[in-house]
């Protein structure tokens, strides 16, 4: 851990919807390195689990080892389904967080991440990190009240500025009331619209009343570009426990480019200078950093070493690893693509409801394609990536362009911003294997996303025939000569 002994080379990307989940992360620390969970709407990602029967009992296992009894016991007797659900039912929905989320979806918000970094962390001695994106805040504080339950040891925040997530963890780990300023748009400043609150006592009355401290995580700040580095680094209050760099190439949502907005033939951003970060400046604010986008490979893991960086941060290997979380049939498909050398990876501006740019795999079947996406019945029921705003009437509501059109424009939402979105949060639980079922058959169709350097994929694959490759394999290759 950070301050406590070597540091690991090799970070594994938290990515997606329950791809990085807890046997990827756990494989990962198996193998000697550090292994992240998805942070990502895990309160839909563990009901979903019970529903489908929770084969080899881990949830429940994870809940009975819950702090507060009574909530674990809820939870189950709400979602778990005993041999799974019908084939065709629906998934019960989970109702989506607000400003003032209800006490039951905070209890199962903080279960549900308590559960992913507990699984995570057995089998092994080596420190497990969650990963949370800045832009979906709305369950954060109670999500990360229940990981630190859970005994994370590192929490990497990016997609946003992380400046708050020091001082949250501080709070956090001593059953603190938090406030979290979370953007309203339209909101004035001062008028306290976006002011969310969040007291420990609401999960775990008797912990908080106790008063034990928990141990404090590592902050891992995920960053691309000096300037918030600089402004993390300096103040006490926001300096983090170290960096990751993440560059254009990751896969995900990226950084859009400074200056004017400028895109290739195939509508991709173009980055240039500006968007290179200088890592000897951010080395000379005495953290440890480690570089990630297109690092996935032992001569890019030697060049950050030799640059003075910890290590790297990879994630597309692991991605499409055994142990990853992506549907098997669609890991099959890009394996078969990668092999081929046929896998086509581009960044999207559109895509994102968020409205960062966003690499998405071309996948058969998936919203990739025209026809797959003009089938589908837009419908907006998970919500993690809603954008509160205030109303005509001066109250919070949410929106998102992905939503359907007629509610979106009733908002007061623009139908420029709903060209080209894509619901991403029914999707990426489809890529998962947890697609939702729509009445009359229909079922959620998937969206696959990629970093672009796919090398250690094919390598990789060509090294065992063809047949898949294991987190541990990733490891050795990065450590190895290539």
């Amino acid at each position: 851990m950070i301050g406590t002994g070597t540091l690991p080379q090799i970070i594994q990307g938290g990515m997606g919807v329950a791809v990085s989940d807890w046997h990827l992360a756990r494989a990962v620390c198996q193998a000697g390195q550090l292994g992240v969970v998805s942070g990502t709407a895990l309160e839909v990602v563990c009901t979903r689990r019970l529903a489908d029967g929770d084969p080899g009992g881990d949830v429940r296992q994870a809940l009975a080892a819950f702090p507060v009894p009574e909530v674990a016991r809820w939870i189950v007797e709400s979602y778990f389904v005993e041999g799974g659900i019908a084939p065709g039912a629906a998934y019960r929905q989970v109702p989506r967080h607000t400003l003032t989320s209800s006490r039951r979806l905070l209890e199962l918000t903080a279960a549900a991440n308590f559960v992913e970094v507990y699984l995570a962390k057995q089998g092994h001695q080596g420190p497990v990190g969650i990963n949370y994106l800045r832009k979906i805040e709305l369950p954060l504080p109670a999500a990360l009240y229940g990981a630190m339950l859970a005994g994370v040891d590192y929490v990497l925040v990016g997609a946003g500025n992380p400046g708050e997530m020091p001082a949250l963890t501080r709070a956090l780990a001593a059953h603190r009331p938090v406030t979290l300023s979370v953007r309203v748009q339209g909101a004035r400043s001062g008028d306290g619209l976006g002011d969310m609150q969040f007291d420990p006592a609401q999960v775990a009355p008797d912990l908080a009343a106790a008063g034990a401290a928990l141990p404090v995580p590592g902050v891992l700040a995920i960053v691309a570009s000096n300037d918030l580095a600089r402004a993390l680094a300096e103040d006490p209050a926001t300096r983090p426990a170290g960096f990751v760099v993440e560059g254009a190439d990751a896969g995900g949502h990226n950084a859009p480019p400074r200056g004017p907005r400028r895109v290739d033939p195939i509508g991709q951003p173009i980055y240039d200078e500006r968007d290179q970060v200088d890592v000897p400046g951010l080395l000379a604010h005495g953290l440890p950093v480690w570089l990630a986008g297109a690092y996935g490979s032992p001569a890019r893991l030697r060049e950050a070493l030799a640059a003075g960086a910890a290590g790297v941060q990879v994630g597309t290997a692991f991605a499409y690893c055994n142990e990853s979380g992506f549907d098997p049939a669609i890991k099959g498909q890009v394996h078969a693509a990668v092999s081929a050398g046929e896998l086509t990876v581009r960044a999207d501006w559109r895509v994102s409801p968020t409205g960062f740019p966003f690499h998405v795999a071309e996948v058969p079947g998936t919203l990739t394609d025209p026809e797959v996406v003009g089938a589908r019945t837009p419908v907006c029921d998970l919500g993690a990536l809603r954008s509160p705003y205030v109303t005509a009437d001066g109250e919070v509501d949410y929106r998102c362009p992905a939503e359907p059109a007629k509610a979106y424009l009733r908002k007061g939402g623009r139908e420029v911003n709903m060209q080209g979105r894509v619901c991403l949060c029914n999707a990426l639980f489809a890529s998962a294997g947890y697609a939702q079922r729509r009445p009359h058959g229909a079922v959620e169709p998937p969206l696959v996303t990629s970093g672009d350097d796919l090398e250690a994929v094919r390598v990789l694959l060509e090294r065992r025939g063809g047949q898949g490759y294991s987190a541990r394999d990733v490891v050795d290759y990065l450590l190895g000569d290539g």
